[in-house]
């Protein structure tokens, strides 16, 4: 699922979901820590925004990386 993927990537980088709230709140996304939560329990829907910010946090290379492991 792609909710535990981004929960994956928040662990990788050592952050709590707390800080990437608060990461996303810095690029101007109104994004809370439940909110957040929500979304790595596949209860909220990630908008195209928070994604873009989310791979720059993450360090990401590609969008690419946010589906590596997930299969159909």
């Amino acid at each position: 699922m792609f909710s535990e993927r981004i929960k994956i990537l928040r662990n990788e980088a050592n952050l709590t979901q707390a800080q990437v709230a608060a990461k996303l709140q810095v690029a101007g996304l109104d994004v809370s820590r439940g909110m957040y939560a929500q979304m790595e329990q596949g209860t909220y829907n990630i908008r195209i925004s928070v994604l873009v910010a989310l791979k720059d946090i993450y360090q990401l290379k590609s969008y690419d990386d946010f589906f590596q492991g997930l299969s159909l």
